[in-house]
C-alpha cells in the first residue's frame, strides 16, 4: 500500500459533493443540531504556491474585498436566522481560514471581526479563535488587530526555511521576511503559534530538513504541522509533471523523531504539540456540527455536509466568487452530500482512527449501538493497529501511513463520486 494516497482532513471530501435537488432550507438542515464550530473563509492570497489546491484567488483589489465582506455579512445574517430557528448556537470554537485571512488590511480585518461578532452574535474573545497567515501578511498592524480581538492561535505556512527549497515549491519568499513575520507574531502576544513545514520538496535532503525543523524550534512554537508535498492536478507543480520524492517517508520519520525528542507530543500524523499548550474546548468534530461562512467554506451537520461549488482552476474560482457576490439565496444549502447511517459510522471511524488517541469503542457503541469491529472489520490493518477493550489506535508506523489508511476506508459510493468529479 502506497503511504501517500491522500490527505483526509474531512470525510467525505468536497469532490464527493453534488448539487442538492431540491435545495433544503438551512432552518430544516440545522433542526435539532449543535453548531459547535464557526469557520469563516477568506478566498484571497497574495500568491498561489505551486503545491496549493485550495479554493483561492490572488491579487484581489480593494473593491473586490469590500464586496466580498458585504456578501459575507448577508450570508451570516441568513445563516444566523436559520440557526436561531432550529439549532444550538453556542459556538465552542472559531477559525478564520482561506486563502489567507491576513491578505485583508488591518482595517478590513477589523470589519471582518465586527460583522462576524455582530451578525453571528458571538464573542470571539470568549472562545478559542485560530487565524491563518503568511510571511508576507503577518505584519504588526494586522497582528495587532488579531491580538486585540481575541485571537488565541495563529498558524503560518513557512514550508521551508531554505530559500532554494521555497522556490522549488513555487513559493517565492525571502528568509528575512519569514524571520520578521515570526518575530512579529511572538511580539504580538498571541498565545499559540503553529508553524507549517513541508517535506518532500525537490532538492530537500535530511540535513536541510533538520535545519528547517531546528530553525522552527528556535521560535518555540506551541504547535508544528509536518505536511508531505503532494503533487496534485491543476497546481503549479502538478502541471510540471514531477514525480514524488522517494524519501518522503524517511523525512517524515526523521521529523517525527526529532520533534518527539524535543519534547513535543504527536496528535496525528501531521500535528505535533507541546504538552500543556493545547486549548480545550467542548467541540468534537465527530459529533458536533460546523457552520461555514464564505464561498469556499463547507458546513456540516450529523446528516448533511454542504458548501458552494468547488474549484481550483483560476477561471472557475473567479467565476464562483463572482457568483457568491451576487447571491441572495443564502438561506438554502446548494451542493453537498447526505450521510446515511453507514456513512455516519464510517466518518466517525476515520476521524477518530487517524488521531493518535484513537477511537473509543465505548463512545462509538454509545452513539451507534454496536462495536466498531462488527461494523468495520479492520484485519487488513492489523500490523498498524493496537486493539484494546476500550480503544483502537494506530501504532507509530500506522500513523505514518495515515494517508493510505484513511483513503482505504472510504466507502465505494464516496470513491465513485470523487472519481467522477470533473476537476476544474
Amino acid at each position: 500500500m502506497r503511504p501517500y494516497e491522500g490527505y483526509v482532513y474531512a470525510y467525505p471530501h468536497k469532490t464527493a459533493y453534488r448539487p442538492l435537488d431540491p435545495r433544503p432550507l438551512l432552518k430544516d438542515v440545522w433542526a435539532g443540531e449543535r453548531a459547535g464550530a464557526l469557520y469563516v473563509h477568506i478566498p484571497f492570497c497574495e500568491m498561489r504556491c505551486g503545491f496549493c489546491n485550495l479554493f483561492t484567488r490572488t491579487g484581489a483589489p480593494e473593491d473586490l474585498v469590500a464586496a466580498y465582506l458585504d456578501a459575507l455579512e448577508r450570508q451570516a445574517g441568513a445563516v444566523r436566522d436559520a440557526l436561531e430557528a432550529s439549532a444550538s448556537t453556542a459556538f465552542s470554537t472559531a477559525a478564520f481560514g482561506g486563502g489567507t485571512p491576513t491578505y485583508l488590511s488591518a482595517r478590513e480585518l477589523s470589519r471582518l471581526f465586527d460583522l462576524t461578532e455582530r451578525t453571528m452574535d458571538v464573542d470571539l474573545t470568549s472562545i478559542p479563535l485560530s487565524v491563518e497567515t503568511s510571511p508576507a501578511t503577518a505584519t504588526p498592524d494586522r497582528l495587532a488587530v488579531l491580538a486585540e480581538r481575541g485571537t488565541s492561535r495563529i498558524s503560518i505556512g513557512v514550508q521551508s526555511f531554505v530559500d532554494a527549497e521555497a522556490r522549488a515549491a513555487v513559493r517565492p519568499q525571502r528568509r528575512a521576511e519569514v524571520d520578521a513575520a515570526l518575530d512579529a507574531i511572538r511580539a504580538s502576544g498571541i498565545a499559540t503559534l503553529n508553524i507549517d513545514l513541508i517535506y518532500g520538496i525537490d532538492g530537500q535532503t535530511p540535513d536541510t530538513w533538520q535545519y528547517s525543523l531546528d530553525t522552527a524550534l528556535s521560535w518555540k512554537p506551541e504547535e508544528l504541522y509536518l505536511y508531505p508535498l503532494y503533487v496534485r492536478p491543476l497546481t503549479g507543480l502538478g502541471k510540471q509533471g514531477r514525480a514524488w520524492d522517494d524519501q518522503r517517508l524517511e523525512l517524515y520519520r526523521a521529523g517525527r523523531d526529532h520533534l518527539l525528542a524535543a519534547g513535543y507530543e504527536q496528535v496525528s500524523m501531521r500535528m505535533f504539540r507541546l504538552p500543556g499548550s493545547g486549548t480545550s474546548t467542548e467541540y468534537c468534530c465527530q459529533t458536533d456540527g460546523m457552520v461555514g461562512l464564505g464561498c469556499g467554506a463547507r458546513s456540516y451537520t450529523s446528516t448533511l455536509h454542504y458548501s458552494f461549488e468547488y474549484a481550483v482552476g483560476v477561471r472557475h474560482v473567479r467565476s464562483i466568487i463572482d457568483d457568491y457576490l451576487r447571491r441572495a439565496d443564502f438561506d438554502m444549502a446548494n451542493v453537498g452530500f447526505t450521510l446515511s447511517p453507514g456513512e455516519q459510522r464510517r466518518r466517525h471511524l476515520i476521524q477518530s482512527l487517524l488521531q493518535a488517541d484513537g477511537l473509543s469503542r465505548d463512545v462509538y457503541r454509545a452513539r451507534f449501538g454496536g462495536d466498531v469491529l462488527d461494523d468495520f472489520p479492520l484485519e487488513r490493518f492489523d500490523d498498524w493497529l493496537v486493539v484494546e477493550p476500550s480503544v483502537i489506535r494506530l501504532t507509530a508506523e500506522g500513523l505514518a501511513h495515515s494517508d493510505a489508511i484513511g483513503p482505504a476506508l472510504f466507502s465505494p459510493e464516496v470513491r465513485q463520486l470523487m472519481d467522477g468529479y470533473a476537476a476544474c
